[in-house]
């Protein structure tokens, strides 16, 4: 953490000894974290088997800190605005004008839907799996995905300090559950596992190392969640990605290490069907509390994650389309948060993979690296804007970087679609 601060902002510990160590703020860096650590964290390691476990820590470490630093340049852009709980959609408009506004309007929509249905269908067949053990009948996957919604759905309606607080609770409950299947994996870690390293195809799995750190849909939700107070703004971002990194990191390690390749409950397999790494955990370390933990675990990643990007959706419909967040206008923006996103997961299979992948590469790279880069870079050098509270560290030569870094993951991304590249889904076929 004081690593970042050093990097990215200035006077660092001036910034950080005025922060407010609150409940508020900690509900903020979980709301952060969970966002992150959700769709990604169960995909990521059956993404990245083809890789390897050094080099998908490579390209993981770099989406961190591009990712951290593109959040922390929209909490600067949100200094820059004169409404409260101004979102995207009026820090677009403003800045990049109304071809921005347009862009962030589809992209915006795209990767929050995108990432709503993922979550969805995979906690939808996470029920389906549970139910075995409690009725005498498997439901349906669709049936699961109706339960999910209807028992988290209605979180929306809540208000965002009442929301964090529940998101803390049910993050903890996943860590609970992650710091059991760590105990238990551990003995089982096998080393020659995690020596397989394949760099030529590394630079595949960055659209969704992007998504793995993307919670910058709910950055500006933060803004009046924290009361617009910079130090407390700038910790709930480090602390919250540097929270996830290290659950990542951990998680590469004991998935990568434990479970095969190859085989019928290999890795290879899991990727071919698009589904979480936490099925196959339970295959190979033979324990019945980690496969219960494993299923808890994805469970509660689902949620948290759910529950960061509606936040970030709720209160960018609510600023694009002028609808008050209360009585019937909140009613109104819960329905055009749940209803598409249902439909949606239980109309298409594979969504669980296939949603975040194409998410990643399009509308991470876009929305959450080159949007914010360009805002912070106009408004800056030509707009003048200097009343911010924050100021990201680096200047010109950091803005360029990360904007090479972004317009790569870009290119990468069309190519893949053009069938100039495999795609991360492909990845079975180039080890066999």
């Amino acid at each position: 953490m004081f690593f970042f601060s050093i990097l990215f902002l200035e006077h660092p510990t001036v910034s950080m000894l005025k922060s407010k160590y609150s409940p508020q703020l900690l509900n903020a860096i979980f709301l952060v974290a969970g966002t992150c650590i959700g769709g990604g964290m169960l995909a990521l390691p059956v993404a990245t088997s083809q890789i390897g476990f050094f080099p998908s820590l490579v390209v993981m470490t770099a989406a961190w800190i591009a990712m951290t630093c593109t959040a922390l340049y929209l909490v600067e852009v949100g200094f820059w605005m004169k409404k409260d709980d101004a979102h995207l959609i009026s820090m677009t408009s403003q800045i990049l004008g109304k071809s921005g506004k347009i862009v962030s309007w589809f992209l915006y929509l795209f990767i929050c839907y995108a990432s709503l249905v993922a979550y969805t269908a995979g906690a939808g067949h996470l029920i389906s799996k549970v139910s075995l053990l409690l009725l005498p009948f498997e439901l349906t996957k669709d049936t699961g995905c109706l339960i999910f919604m209807a028992l988290f759905g209605p979180a929306i309606f809540l208000s965002h300090k009442l929301l964090g607080k529940v998101n803390s609770l049910l993050f903890l409950a996943m860590i609970a559950a992650y710091i059991l299947i760590i105990g238990f994996s551990i003995p089982e870690v096998k080393l020659e596992y995690l020596y397989r390293k394949e760099w030529s195809i590394t630079w595949l799995a960055l659209p969704l190392l992007l998504t793995s750190f993307s919670f910058q849909t709910m950055v500006p939700s933060l803004h009046p969640y924290l009361d617009h107070h910079a130090p407390s703004l700038k910790m709930a971002i480090i602390c919250g990605t540097s929270l996830a990194f290290l659950v990542y990191l951990i998680w590469q390690l004991i998935v990568l290490g434990t479970i095969p390749l190859q085989g019928p409950d290999g890795l290879a397999v899991a990727l071919q069907k698009g589904e979480a790494a936490t099925h196959y955990l339970g295959a190979h370390v033979k324990n019945y509390w980690i496969d219960m933990a494993a299923q808890f675990f994805a469970f509660f990643a689902l949620v948290t994650s759910f529950f960061g990007i509606s936040l970030g959706l709720y209160d960018f419909l609510s600023d694009g389309l002028r609808i008050k967040k209360k009585g019937m206008g909140s009613i109104t923006l819960s329905a055009l948060i749940i209803a598409p996103t249902l439909f949606f997961a239980v109309t298409y299979e594979r969504i669980f993979i296939l949603a975040l992948d194409a998410s990643g590469g399009f509308g991470d790279a876009i929305l959450n690296g080159i949007m914010p880069i360009l805002m912070v870079w106009i408004g800056r050098y030509y707009l003048k804007k200097t009343n911010s509270s924050l100021r990201v560290f680096g200047g010109k030569p950091l803005l360029v970087t990360l904007l090479i870094f972004n317009l790569g993951a870009l290119v990468l991304e069309v190519c893949m679609r053009l069938g100039h590249a495999a795609s991360i889904t492909d990845l079975t076929s180039l080890s066999q």
